[in-house]
């Protein structure tokens, strides 16, 4: 990202237009983004590989009987469904690197068969209704940035495969000023429900990495978190009632903020990934607009001392906006030093952002400036944190190019409690580490803190390696002895990318095989003849 492509100090950098993705790369089709140092570094002397011409990627021929073509056109009407070849790659997987290398590779072979645009909640049942009969499998579609194979179903047993895509249902329903809740419908954009609700003067606080493509649905779909969590929360924090679609009906949810009315049903919904249903619409809390925002960086000599300043503020307060901690090596690749890479990589970064009512964020950066300068970090100023708050969204854009010079990106994530922390970190970057180099693939892996409570955090790793004889095969060795460190140091599998396919055996190893029972319980109620979302999730 060039600086000017950046916003600057005055503008608000979540004030942004949807983007349309184009498969297969990353954000704004019109958006150049050439290497900065660092990152040019990271490439090498790696040997290119554009990849082939998306013009001629060719899914194969669609498989859904004309019958139930005929019964979803007559539903939606025919300008609603699509079987073009580009449609169907443009709902093809979602933004992992191995979906990306497929689709760079030529291989559109798991397309859906048909695109599908209902107009509202009924529609959407009532397709979920023609595909149960049929047994089609339907998948939903908001943004389709899913980076765990929550796009791919297992097609055995199907007739074919219908993406749902959700995009017509995009309004803000209602907002109830009294209360501070609005109702969004799931097809909305994450970045055009938050210009609508500041609109009203009114904010949802929830900035996610895929920001600029991910939808409403998305969010609830799999418990999204953004990066002010530590502000604002996660999603499933915020969600106070939602609206499922399945083959049998309809669900509704949340008649009440809290309730003692049995189980909470809606932490059932939140998180499961198309498999019970459709979220179509949620009603969230929101916050006012923030009169004022101001972000600043600090250096820590390592990456323990700045995690304990991190639990300090998460466990006694006062908590910022946004609060990250970056390790020695993305420390030197956002500042942009590649001298300082590897093992000569020294000092860590945090950033801390404030943002709310003017009289009060001068009060909370003093207090939590007081508590950070206590725990021995050194203010950078807010040159440091500028940075960071006007490129937050620009880091996917630099895969693209570094998959064109030859160079695999990719990240996973986890959370654990704060006594297992830096065992986790070790045992997580060994692992890659070793793995990718016995593949003659030595890796950087980069970490860090993003998202804090009182009792842990989540570790954001990102891999950065050269191509093999076999990207594919190597990232999936590698990214199987992580998941395997995870679950041995007892740690959850996914903090905020969710499940999908990809995290899914190790899914059902943490919960066990009892509770995984209970789920597919539900799901044979929900959903009998099995669509919904096949293969994904449990």
């Amino acid at each position: 990202m060039t600086s000017h492509d950046r916003p600057g100090p005055d503008t608000d950098e979540t004030l942004i237009p949807v983007v349309q993705m184009r498969r297969p790369r990353w954000g704004d089709p019109e958006r150049v983004t050439e290497l900065p140092g660092a990152a040019a570094a990271l490439a090498g002397d790696a040997t290119p590989n554009p990849g082939v011409d998306p013009s001629s990627i060719t899914p194969p021929a669609p498989a859904v009987p004309a019958s139930v073509r005929a019964d979803l056109e007559r539903l939606v009407g025919d300008a609603h469904v699509a079987d073009s070849a580009d449609a169907r790659i443009q709902h093809t997987r979602g933004f992992s690197t191995p979906d990306l290398l497929r689709l760079r590779s030529g291989d559109a072979s798991d397309a859906p068969d048909l695109v599908v645009y209902p107009g509202d909640h009924d529609e959407v049942v009532e397709i979920l209704r023609i595909c149960s009969a049929a047994r089609v499998a339907v998948v939903p579609f908001t943004g389709g940035t899913s980076v765990v194979g929550g796009l791919a179903p297992d097609r055995s047993g199907f007739a074919g495969v219908v993406s749902l895509d959700l995009r017509r249902l995009d309004r803000l329903v209602e907002v109830d000023d009294i209360s501070r809740v609005a109702t969004l419908q799931a097809g909305l954009r994450g970045s055009a429900a938050e210009a609508l609700l500041r609109e009203r003067g009114w904010t949802l606080g929830h900035f996610p990495q895929s920001y600029e493509g991910a939808g409403i649905g998305g969010y609830a779909a799999t418990r999204s978190a953004g990066q002010s969590s530590a502000g604002y929360g996660r999603f499933d924090e915020v969600v106070e009632g939602l609206v499922l679609a399945t083959p049998r009906g309809t669900v509704e949810l949340g008649t009440a903020p809290r309730s003692a009315a049995g189980p909470d049903l809606r932490q059932l919904v939140l998180g499961s990934e198309g498999v019970f249903g459709v979220i179509t619409s949620v009603r969230v809390r929101v916050r006012p607009a923030p009169e004022t925002r101001v972000f600043d960086g600090w250096r820590f000599a390592t990456f323990t001392d700045g995690a304990t300043a991190l639990r300090r503020l998460a466990q006694d307060g006062p908590l910022p906006t946004v609060l990250r901690l970056s390790d020695e090596a993305e420390t030197a690749v956002n500042l942009a030093d590649p001298g300082q890479l590897g093992a000569d990589a020294t000092g860590c970064l945090v950033v801390t952002g404030y943002e709310g009512r003017a009289p009060e964020v001068p009060r909370r950066r003093e207090a939590a400036s007081e508590v950070l300068a206590d725990a021995g970090g050194t203010l950078l100023g807010e040159e440091p944190g500028e940075s960071w708050r006007s490129g937050r969204f620009a880091g996917p854009y630099l895969r693209d190019p570094l998959l064109d010079a030859g160079v695999l990106v990719e990240t996973l994530e986890t959370v654990t409690y704060w006594s297992g922390l830096h065992d986790l970190r070790a045992a997580v970057t060994a692992a890659i580490t070793d793995t990718l180099t016995a593949s003659g693939a030595p890796p950087l892996v980069m970490c860090h803190i993003s998202h804090v409570y009182p009792a842990g955090a989540s570790l954001y790793f990102t891999v950065v390696a050269p191509f093999g004889a076999d990207p594919l095969a190597e990232w999936s060795a590698a990214k199987k002895a992580a998941n395997e460190a995870i679950r041995a140091a007892g740690a959850s599998i996914t903090h905020h990318h969710a499940i999908g396919r990809d995290h899914r055996d190790a899914y059902h190893d943490e919960i066990g095989a009892l509770a995984l029972d209970a789920l597919r319980a539900v799901k044979n109620t929900l959903d009998p003849a099995g669509i919904c979302s096949p293969g994904i999730l449990i």
